[in-house]
């Protein structure tokens, strides 16, 4: 129970629990019971902090539901004034000054809150860049870091010197503890709230921020002529990650554009220019004539703003080829062109009806797939390794085979942990697993918890060595996990189209029960599969096949890379960049 309560799924236990300590507090107030006060008084402030520090995820939840910071602590300062009121045998000033001096503190936070808000509109972020050097700009002048970041409702937070205060004045029948308590928070909000004025102050007259100017002057002499454009949030900030080493070897002007913060801060490691303007009136306002060819990896509504421009090239490119039918989104045509892999996408639009001229699409392969390797079986220095990728739940509420975890997961994991001889477990699920289905999200730490009871490393951010593994971050990317792949396990996702590039043995899963024939005929990229019914009953058999070197689908998985991923001369990278060449003149 303690370990549901610190972990994930104990998010809104761990609200409800710093909510009836407060309540105990406001209680214990109210009858004058100080040592039940100071007691819970000091859970409620641990509490706090714990959910600052670890737990954010319940800060989250308890400001949906109107239970944010501000009103806590106004229950604590409540709390802190009935119980000096119950216990103490106050003056009419005494009490004046017990009630006046926590509201000084919340005076001055939220005046301090305001000018802080005001200073943060004289310096706007307006854009964030990465590998681009601006050169120097000058700006309003900013309050320290804590003092910015302390300013508004963080700042009452020094009222929690009230609980102790109010605690010893209870216990000596005095108000002089809590008096000093409250004139000792004043002055630290204080000297806060008056760094904040006066940087307000010495900005006053200051002109526009010069941070876009600066990014358009450096468009002006970089010119780009390709953007790669993303304006999703930060997790899904895996569908650009995988254009960036492509359009790197470009050897072209190239940068890379964003609209979210977040998203911005986790985009992996790369040597193109990164520029990122949330504000879609600032970022319409950018000037990008030179860019010829714009590669958009996801369908978003923010594609609109660069959309609207007709100077360039607008290209699909998306972030994997595979029979879901997210992969003929009928948002494709408002591109010049959607760039497949190979001739599969080309006939997969073409069945869907989504209105995609085929004159439109371009096949070019996947230039990502370089680095993935094509051979051996099994290695001299590891055991078999089997990968489990399954896919995310998908929208749709309705689609519960989307993904085979909810309904085969545990079963494929166990049976694979509990083979004999061993193999080596690698678990890589998709980066959105759990972020719309509990059941899903549950499935999931069930696997996680079966593969650390095994002796898995849960954390993995290496693949060194033959412990099982779960992966789950950024790396080991999931090309990295191929080449250590002797079977994979999947669902239908573009995780199977990739892996063909391999040309090792691969298993998809079947929850819905499909007969095989209509399976592989809806979805062409299981003909080269092992196909796993919802009992995982053959899981055994294809382990010990595969492990064998006897693998009958070998002849049909080279038919299908080339029907999948194009032919391999000339290879992806060549034909991503003639294309990229035919668009930029």
């Amino acid at each position: 129970m303690f370990g549901k309560l610190m972990g994930p799924a104990g998010t809104a236990a761990r609200g409800a629990l710093l909510l009836l300590f407060y309540l105990a507090m406001l209680g214990a107030a109210v009858f004058g019971q100080a040592v039940v006060f100071a007691v819970v008084g000091l859970v409620a402030v641990l509490g706090e902090y714990a959910v600052a520090r670890w737990w954010t995820s319940t800060d989250i939840l308890l400001e949906k539901v109107g239970l944010g910071l501000g009103y806590r602590q106004l229950a604590r300062d409540l709390s802190v004034v009935l119980l000096v009121a119950a216990t103490v045998d106050l003056t009419a000033v005494q009490l004046t000054l017990v009630l006046l001096l926590p509201a000084v503190v919340w005076m001055i936070s939220v005046f301090a809150g305001a000018l802080n808000t005001m200073i943060d509109r004289r310096n706007p972020l307006s854009a964030l860049v990465r590998n681009i050097e601006l050169g120097p700009m000058r700006s309003a002048p900013h309050p320290p870091e804590w003092a910015s970041g302390v300013a508004g409702e963080r700042l009452a937070m020094v009222n929690v010197l009230l609980v102790p205060a109010a605690v010893l004045s209870a216990v000596w029948d005095d108000a002089a503890p809590v008096l000093a308590g409250g004139a000792a928070a004043v002055l630290s909000a204080a000297v806060a709230g008056g760094i904040v004025a006066v940087t307000w102050l010495r900005g006053r007259g200051t002109g526009q921020s010069p941070l876009l100017p600066a990014v358009q002057r450096w468009l002006d002499t970089y010119r780009p002529e390709v953007a790669v454009y993303f304006a999703g949030p930060a997790k899904d900030v895996y569908q650009a990650n995988m254009w960036l080493a492509p359009t790197e070897a470009l050897e072209r002007p190239a940068v890379v554009l964003m609209r979210n913060r977040e998203a911005f801060g986790e985009l992996a490691d790369t040597r193109l220019p990164v520029i990122c303007v949330p504000a879609g009136v600032d970022f319409m306002n950018l000037e990008l004539g030179s860019v010829r060819a714009a590669l958009y990896a996801a369908n978003v509504g923010a594609n609109i703003h660069m959309l609207r421009d007709p100077g360039m090239k607008h290209v699909f490119v998306g972030h994997g080829d595979s029979d879901k039918q997210a992969s003929v989104n009928p948002y494709s045509k408002v591109y010049d062109e959607v760039w497949v892999a190979g001739l599969a996408g080309r006939e997969r639009y073409a069945r869907a009806g989504v209105g995609v001229l085929d004159a439109d699409i371009v096949e070019v392969g996947r230039p990502q797939l370089a680095g993935v390797h094509t051979f051996g079986a099994e290695s001299v220095d590891r055991p078999f390794t089997v990968l489990y990728a399954p896919t995310w739940e998908g929208w749709l509420d309705d689609d519960v085979y989307h993904t085979s975890l909810v309904l085969m997961g545990e079963r494929i994991v166990k049976g694979l942990l509990a083979a004999r001889p061993g193999v080596r477990l690698i678990y890589k699920p998709h980066p959105l697993t759990g972020t719309r289905a509990k059941e899903a999200r549950s499935v999931h730490e069930r696997v996680v918890e079966a593969i650390r009871a095994a002796g898995g490393d849960t954390d993995a951010t290496s693949l060194d060595g033959t412990a099982h593994l779960v992966v789950t971050g950024r790396t080991p990317a999931l090309f990295d996990c191929f080449n250590q792949t002797d079977l994979l396990i999947s669902d239908i996702s573009s995780v199977v189209s990739d892996f063909v590039q391999s040309q090792r043995p691969y298993v998809v899963a079947n929850p819905s029960g499909l007969p095989e024939d209509d399976f592989r005929r809806n979805f062409p990229t299981s003909r080269g599969a092992y196909l796993l019914s919802k009992d995982c009953g053959e899981l055994e058999k294809i382990v010990a096949l595969t492990r064998a070197g006897d693998d009958p689908m070998t002849e049909a998985r080279r038919d299908l890379k080339i029907y999948l991923l194009g032919p391999d001369e000339p290879n992806s990278m060549e034909r991503f960049r003639q294309e990229i060449g035919r668009l930029c003149g």
